[in-house]
């Protein structure tokens, strides 16, 4: 499920907000959500983007074509986000954008906290998952590591956290300086 447009609207602009020039995307889908953050990136500026799913990435390299975004902008990488993440740079990011297997997030989060720079964001896509977060009713392994990242990020001092309620939620941290 691509990112709604307003969710693609708050990531353009926290992308735009923090001169973001390089970008790492975990979950690359049809290339909404990368679309989105490079139209806030600076010019030049390279997005990474990693999916498990051949198709995924044609797709996005179709979108990222048609919207004229040049080859040299972005870097699709085929493979699991927790087989190629430990493959990336440490501080090399300016935002790191999760969405992709949910169960994963505390691990998404520890390798995040890696790449990303220092004042860097880190945001995380379904952070309500279809309202299932607030039900403390709903158990399903999904929802539990989602709301089990939302605890860490809010309790780590390294970070300062939002949840902003567009589309499926965003929860967005920067790492303090």
């Amino acid at each position: 499920m691509p990112v709604s447009p307003g969710a693609g609207s708050a990531l353009s602009f926290l992308a735009s907000a923090i001169g973001a020039k390089a970008v790492a995307e975990i979950g690359t889908g049809t290339g909404v959500s990368g679309l989105w953050l490079l139209r806030g990136m600076q010019p030049g500026g390279v997005l990474t983007s990693v999916d498990l799913e051949a198709e995924h990435q044609r797709l996005a390299r179709e979108t990222f074509t048609a919207a004229e975004q040049a080859p040299q902008r972005f870097r699709l990488i085929a493979g699991a986000g927790l087989d190629v993440m430990p493959r990336l740079t440490d501080d090399g990011y300016d935002l790191v954008f999760l969405d992709g297997d949910k169960v994963e997030y505390g691990e998404y989060l520890e390798q995040a906290l890696r790449l990303v720079r220092p004042g860097g964001l880190i945001v995380f896509d379904n952070a309500l998952w279809h309202d299932r977060v607030a039900d403390p009713s709903q158990r399903d392994p999904e929802t539990a590591a989602i709301r089990d990242v939302i605890r860490r990020v809010a309790t780590d001092d390294r970070l300062r956290s939002v949840l902003v309620p567009l589309g499926d939620g965003l929860l967005v941290a920067q790492l303090q300086s």
